[in-house]
């Protein structure tokens, strides 16, 4: 059977320049976030199969790749349906993880504990422009603290880190769950159908508010449904519907602190795919990707699953690929870079010309420069393009007379 060159669909080859890339990045986020207190941890991008299918991440549920049980466990003439072949799963996000990783060394954490997280993540999804199956995440959290202080203190970090990489104009759209749940009730639905409605606004973007009237129309009576549409009204006023929430507090103290270049955009339309989600939400939306580039919000109840103690949190998401593939369609290159030096020499160079090029190459690297030596070939013109693409700037032919 021949061997396939292609990656499974939905996951990418990353080449070196996209690499070089994708490295500064992380350490300008890396460091950005440090300056605000995040301290790095890490966690296994395998999870058991029950807390990934707890009921808490929305629709992600049914996008986990699932993993056999193994050896003796695997017993696939018992199996009565799926759930008895698989034990483990690849994370769908990091929040979740989190979570367990939080209840299991709270008692070895400051509190409140503000971590930082950067790895990949897995969801069978539909590949599309900036969304694949494997894909790199960046979170900050903030775990231990209830007050609307750790959510001014993401918005602020995260949006110093994009600055930081030169985005500007965009903005942080913010709702609250709370004030979700309160618009809904006052309409007359019922709690339990919170979800469904929700899921069904969430939508708004992809199909309009037409779209989301004749969703809604589909599973439950039009006087409700229009009562629930009528608060959405552009002449609704949006201090009334804060009223009682934290979020003219949030907005006030970033706007009055923020040094990036972005606006701070109450949106009541605003639910956020996960089930976990308990107060206020936000999500980065930028015109030149036309959606949105991360997000994130408070979910007060998932550690207490693991705990059966409350334990507040909130965290915020950098959609990583969106924001490098943003970059590289500006031809982004990344500053500051290594001068780069080639060596091209010789074949069958003598042994003591040899050393004197490795000795070169030392010195050039003690003076701060990136250098390669490579034996010279034949279609030397094509080699020298090459390398002049990588970033080589300067070229050195070695010839063994």
């Amino acid at each position: 059977m021949a061997m396939i060159k292609k990656p499974v669909t939905g996951m990418k080859d990353i080449l070196p320049a996209e690499m070089a890339v994708r490295t500064y990045v992380t350490e300008v986020i890396r460091k950005t976030y440090a300056e605000f207190g995040f301290s790095s941890i890490e966690t296994p991008v395998v999870e058991h199969i029950e807390n990934l299918l707890s009921k808490q991440g929305g629709e992600n549920e049914k996008l986990i790749f699932k993993i056999l049980k193994r050896g003796e466990k695997l017993r696939l003439d018992a199996a009565e349906s799926e759930d008895d072949l698989a034990d483990s799963g690849l994370r769908y996000d990091l929040t979740l993880p989190l979570s367990r990783y939080y209840a299991n060394h709270m008692s070895e954490l400051p509190s409140p504990f503000k971590a930082l997280q950067i790895g990949p993540v897995f969801r069978a999804d539909r590949p599309q422009r900036g969304r694949f199956r494997q894909f790199t995440q960046c979170d900050i959290d903030i775990l231990g603290d209830p007050s609307y202080i750790s959510e001014i203190e993401l918005i602020l970090a995260t949006t110093t880190a994009l600055s930081r990489l030169d985005f500007k104009n965009f903005t942080i759209r913010i709702n609250d769950r709370k004030i979700l749940k309160n618009m809904a009730k006052k309409a007359g639905f019922a709690e339990t159908d919170n979800e469904k409605v929700f899921i069904i606004l969430d939508k708004m973007d992809k199909i309009g508010w037409d779209g989301v009237r004749k969703e809604l129309l589909e599973n439950f009576p039009e006087e409700t449904v229009d009562a629930y549409l009528a608060q959405f009204a552009e002449n609704e006023d949006p201090a009334a519907l804060m009223e009682g929430s934290d979020l003219p507090t949030i907005i006030a103290a970033v706007d009055a602190v923020r040094t990036a270049d972005f606006k701070v955009k109450f949106d009541p339309t605003l639910v956020r795919g996960m089930g976990y989600y308990t107060g206020p939400i936000f999500e980065i939306a930028m015109d030149e990707f036309g959606g949105s580039v991360g997000g994130g919000g408070r979910y007060d109840e998932m550690i207490g699953k693991f705990t059966g103690q409350p334990t507040p949190a909130v965290g915020f998401s950098i959609g990583f690929e969106r924001i490098i593939m943003l970059l590289l369609e500006r031809g982004f290159k990344v500053p500051d870079a290594k001068e780069k030096v080639a060596f091209l020499i010789e074949k069958k160079i003598p042994g003591e010309k040899l050393t004197e090029v490795f000795k070169a190459a030392e010195e050039e690297r003690k003076a701060g420069r990136a250098v390669l030596i490579s034996v010279m070939k034949k279609n030397k013109k094509f080699q020298k393009d090459q390398l002049q693409a990588e970033g080589y700037t300067e070229i050195r032919e070695i010839f063994a007379r």
